[in-house]
């Protein structure tokens, strides 16, 4: 079954710059829901509403829908498809420039969940942002272009497992859900997408210093073809070594062999 948005949005100029494709088969988004779990004691944040298609199911579920939707010029649209609901606020503001904290104060709910459709062209500054918040998030779901999918979900070892996958998969048990095909959009975008789940972990081995933690896997990770001893140079190599050796790796290992674990092993180890 596909939303007859009509008359409502026969004038709309998409803007590509805003990454605006908007999701219309209900049957999808009644499964993006499922995915997330909510009851009527939650509060969920959603950036990018488009046309409200998500935020109808969402608002029918959870106790709150927080939105965020940088284009203005959806107001008049979302105002008349989410008229029967009482539970949704929409910020017109920029996501990434807001304080969540600040914003979700004045609600009262059980558990916060963050459920969207992303705009492929910001997908990973929002996954950031909402990580390095810290505000205590149950369960994200995410809809995203299928290749950033790969990246947040991949494994040790693999071409897409790169520094955002060890911080996502620190904090998050993450699940690609299921595929979603281009034809489900209006406009359709070039490629297809994917529903991602990231579930916040019951237990997180302890790392002595986030933010060092943090920047090691950046400089690990920073000339993908080099090896740990070339990206990791302003470090003491020998202490470096130390570490690795009891894993069986050396410095001439990339940073895409090394498991989260050893990682948080040379983290704690240079930074105790």
């Amino acid at each position: 079954m596909i939303i007859d948005i009509g008359d409502i949005m026969e004038n709309f100029i998409f803007k590509k710059s805003l990454g605006q494709n908007f999701l219309t088969d209900t049957n999808i988004v009644k499964k993006i829901v499922e995915v997330a779990g909510l009851t009527n004691e939650d509060l969920v944040i959603e950036i990018g509403p488009g046309s409200g298609a998500l935020t109808i199911e969402l608002a029918k579920q959870a106790k709150f829908v927080l939105s965020y939707e940088i284009d203005e010029r959806l107001e008049s649209i979302l105002d008349e498809n989410l008229k029967e609901f009482s539970n949704v606020e929409i910020i017109y503001s920029d996501f990434l420039n807001r304080i969540v904290k600040e914003d979700i104060k004045k609600y009262s709910f059980k558990r916060l969940f963050v459920v969207a459709n992303l705009p492929y062209y910001i997908t990973t500054p929002i996954i950031e942002k909402i990580i390095e918040e810290d505000l205590s998030i149950e369960k994200i779901v995410v809809m995203v272009q299928k290749e950033v999918g790969d990246r947040f979900s991949a494994k040790t070892g693999t071409k897409d497992y790169n520094s955002l996958s060890i911080f996502l998969q620190y904090h998050y048990e993450v699940k690609k859900e299921f595929i979603v095909s281009r034809n489900c959009f209006i406009p359709k975008p070039n490629v297809d997408s994917v529903i991602v789940s990231f579930t916040k972990r019951k237990y997180k081995e302890e790392i002595h210093h986030i933010e060092n933690f943090e920047q090691l896997i950046r400089d690990s990770f920073r000339y993908k073809r080099k090896n740990l001893r070339n990206n990791l140079k302003s470090y003491p190599l020998a202490l470096i070594n130390e570490v690795l050796s009891k894993y069986g790796l050396d410095l001439t290992t990339r940073a895409e062999q090394i498991s989260l674990e050893i990682f948080i092993d040379l983290a704690n180890t240079l930074f105790p």
